[in-house]
This record gives C-alpha cells, structure tokens and sequence, in this order.
C-alpha cells in the first residue's frame, strides 16, 4: 500500500491518506457517541484507528436448545436471531467501543447484503469505504445453534469474484490492524512496515501438524491473541502460563485466552506479565466473544492503559456479549458497560461484599466510562429489519 505523499514502504510512520467520504464520514459521527481515545487524538491521526479485511457472512443463530438435533429429527428452538457475521463480528464489537473502524470486504447483492451493509455502514458507523457490492453474487450464509455452553455451525458460500488485496489499497489508513495469520500477509505487512500496530490471530489447524513456521508473519506483528489449546499446541507447551511465554519471545504482546479460565499476557514493551479470572457469567451464545476480547485489547492498546486493565476490559466485554444471542449485534456498547458498572457500584455501596471486591478491580472504570446517557445498540432480532424500521430500535 503506497501513496503518492510516502512512497518508501519503510518508513517507520502512519502515511496521510485521502479524507473518508461525506457518508463514511457521516457514519462514523453517527456512531460515535463516546469517544475513549478523545483524549489521545491529534490532526496527525490517520482517519481510522483499526482497519480490518475478511469474509462477512450473514448469520442466523438459534439459541434455548438443549442439544443438538439428531438425523431425521426437528427440534423447535426458544430463541432466534439474524445478525452480519463472520468479520463483522469484529468490526461491530470494534465500532461500538468507540474504534474508528474501516471494513474491506466483498458484498454480494442480494437482500441479505443491502441489510448487512445498511447495519454497518449506517448504523454501527463502520468504514465501507474500500468494500465492493459484487453483482450477481450472493451473501455467504452461516446457520449457528448454541447449545450446552458452545455452537455448531453450518456454512454456505463461495470465493469473491476477486481477492480482497485489490481493494486494500484504496482503504483509509489507519492505527491499527486485526488480522488472521492464516490469510494472507502481504497488505497488512505493509501497514506494518509504515507504523501501524498489527494484532494478529490464528484459528485451528485442521492438519494437526501445529507447524511453528505458521507464526513466522508475527515478526510483522505487535500483538498476537491465540486461545490456549492454539498457543499450547504450536508452542508444544503444556499450560497456558508457559505457551505465554514462549510467544512472548516472538511478538511484542503476547496474550492466551482461556475462556472461563481467564486470560494471560505478557508485554514485552512494558514489562508488564498479567492473568486476569473471566468474569463469570451465564453464557445463552458465545459467538463472537473472541472478536469482542480482542476489540477491547485493541482499544486498551491504543488508549495505553496498563495491561491487567487491557485484559479485565477484554474479559468484561467478552461476557456482557456471551449473555445476548446473535453474534455481532451482541457486542457491547458503552451504554452496557455504562450500566454494569453503575449497577455494581451501587450493590457495592449497598453492603454486597462480592460486588465490592469486584468494584476493586474495575476502578479504573470511572475515568473511562462516559458520565452521559450514550445510544442504545441493535440487537438480533428474529428476522433481519427492513431498512425503514432501521431507526426503531
């Protein structure tokens, strides 16, 4: 990704890049109704703070089952919801801390698109800037059931008419980029080379080989958020505390999560090592909880907080989403996390002494949690809302 005013890919900065469009630009004003990074700003910023690039998948959750359905059987589920999936997960639960986040993706051009991309765009205040609308080519589709505390899913669809790295290089720049070790590297190793912070994942290997030259693009990265059995299955480690470790030795900040067993990191930049418990919740869906996780952790990072605070903000988010159902529109506001935090301090100044150990470790919240009432966000709903119902919720 060159531009005409930095053409030297090795310059050690965030190049300027063109202003976003009048409706990006609208969209992203819309959305952001708290600002937590306001303070850190300057007219040097790049127009975005986190740029992301994926498949975008149009999901339908079924939730209240307990089990799975058997060969031949129909089961009737208590819930249902329609949500954007797949990146969306991430750039929505991005969007709704307060990110400005820039999405590359390939769009089909059917009902299910014009309504993903109506969500994002006009609702959430996602850049769309640099996606395409693909014609004659239909929305990948996703069927998730939730049940006994995991999912299983069902997939349908089809490779884009042309790879994402096209449009990558029309996109905003940006501090920060999310990434899948797996995809390919060459664009966001060049948003690396010119200075922005790059938070790389890595999903299950399906071959079992666990190769640890898989990891080799993380000499790109600066931060890299695997749960436990992929940081213990390449690292050939037998815990979390120690697969930790040894990625802290080939990336900047090195985070495990283990769900309800909590998290672990390690900045080497700081010098801060750090576990952090889950927060226990009772989970109705958990897709997208990672996603959420690893938003948080982008937003700590840029906000420069210390990193027990980066991993207990990650953690709340994480379960004020696994408690809704659908994916994406489970992601937290800070309207939601407004309101956990008001609620517990007030049971903690009520005399409930769990609720005043917890406070303990979420003080720093009172500096970061807005002191105004916030906008409320759009949750998956059992169907997929026309665009004129778009400002009832």
């Amino acid at each position: 990704m060159m531009t005409p005013d930095h053409p030297d890919p090795t310059e050690a900065h965030v190049p300027h890049a063109p202003p976003l469009t009048p409706e990006a630009a609208a969209a992203l004003d819309a959305a952001d109704d708290w600002d937590p990074l306001a303070a850190q700003r300057s007219p040097e910023d790049p127009p975005l703070d986190v740029l992301l690039s994926g498949t975008v998948f149009f999901d339908i959750v079924f939730t209240g089952l307990d089990r799975l359905p058997q060969p031949g059987e129909e089961m009737w589920s208590k819930g249902m919801g329609s949500s954007p999936g797949g990146i969306a997960n991430l750039a929505v639960a991005a969007a709704r801390l307060g990110l400005r986040t820039g999405l590359v993706a390939g769009f089909g051009d059917d009902a299910y698109a014009d309504w993903m991309w109506h969500t994002m765009a006009h609702e959430e205040g996602i850049d769309l800037t640099a996606s395409r609308r693909f014609p004659d080519f239909h929305s990948s589709l996703t069927v998730s059931v939730a049940t006994q505390g995991d999912r299983a899913m069902t997939t349908h669809g089809h490779e884009l008419p042309e790879p994402l790295s096209k449009l990558i290089a029309d996109a905003p720049a940006a501090r920060a980029a999310v990434v899948d070790l797996a995809g390919e590297t060459s664009w966001w190793a060049d948003l690396a080379r010119r200075g922005s912070k790059i938070f790389a994942d890595i999903g299950f290997d399906e071959t079992g080989r666990w190769d640890l030259s898989d990891l080799a693009p993380l000499a790109h990265c600066h931060a890299f958020t695997p749960n436990a059995m992929e940081a213990m299955s390449y690292t050939r480690t037998d815990s979390p505390d120690r697969a930790v470790r040894a990625l802290a030795e080939m990336v900047p900040l090195a985070v495990v999560t283990d769900g309800a067993a909590g998290s672990y990191a390690i900045d080497g930049s700081t010098g801060e090592e750090a576990f952090c418990p889950a927060v226990p919740v009772t989970a109705t869906d958990t897709t997208g909880a990672g996603d959420v996780f690893a938003a948080a952790m982008v937003l700590g990072t840029l906000a420069d907080w210390p990193l027990a605070e980066r991993l207990k903000f990650g953690s709340l988010c994480s379960a004020l989403a696994v408690q809704q159902f659908g994916g994406s529109l489970a992601a937290p506001g800070w309207g939601d996390i407004t309101d956990w935090w008001r609620h517990l301090s007030d049971a903690a100044d009520g005399g409930d002494l769990r609720a005043a150990y917890t406070r303990d470790g979420y003080c720093f919240l009172d500096d970061v949690v807005p002191d105004h009432q916030v906008q409320g966000r759009r949750r998956a709903q059992g169907t997929f809302a026309l665009r004129s119902d778009a400002g009832k919720h």
